[in-house]
């Protein structure tokens, strides 16, 4: 499988087309003012048909705006396409555990990809900026596998995790709570 270039392949961008409903599958929701009814994580979403939502232009009106708000940030589809070439946990059952695991820790490494990003911002001194671009870089050209999303959490996020509280620091005071 040919190496994604990072230049010209914006991870963060959602393309639900290239995934498999993974949010309508493995997220769990509570009946309240942002959604209809209850449902547990795994069970896939009652309004799910294929890996389309039915009522996805009207989700607002039907008691749904927490699904208007998600965004995984392209964690689906990049789990679908990058780690599972394509396949899907509807044709293929066996994966739905694995496609689960795999898009919460794709999750996370969206999510520090996109803070990464957002550190750019901040008056950094050479050194810290070079670790920023160093992680930044691992963590967006990195070909990730079901099995290494899994350890993610435990080794490399704790690590970026790390440096996010080292460079607290460079916040102004009224937004290091927020890192």
């Amino acid at each position: 499988m040919p190496q994604t270039d990072p230049i010209t392949t914006d991870h963060l961008e959602t393309d639900c087309s290239k995934c498999a409903a993974l949010c309508c599958l493995a997220l769990a929701f509570d009946k309240g003012k942002d959604f209809a009814f209850d449902k547990n994580p795994g069970e896939p979403c009652r309004n799910l048909s294929g890996h389309s939502c039915t009522i996805h232009d009207r989700l607002t009106e039907e008691g749904f705006p927490g699904c208007v708000a998600y965004d995984c940030l392209g964690a689906g589809n990049r789990v679908v396409q990058e780690v599972f070439a394509g396949q899907s946990w509807q044709k293929e059952p066996r994966l739905t555990r694995l496609m689960m695991e795999a898009f919460s820790g794709m999750r996370e490494v969206h999510k520090r990809i996109d803070l990464l990003r957002a550190a750019e911002t901040l008056p950094l001194e050479q050194r810290d900026e070079q670790i920023r671009r160093d992680f930044l870089a691992r963590l967006e050209q990195h070909r990730w596998s079901g099995p290494e999303l899994n350890d993610f959490e435990v080794g490399l996020a704790l690590e970026i995790d790390l440096f996010f509280h080292s460079i607290r620091k460079y916040l102004p005071v009224s937004h290091s709570a927020e890192w």
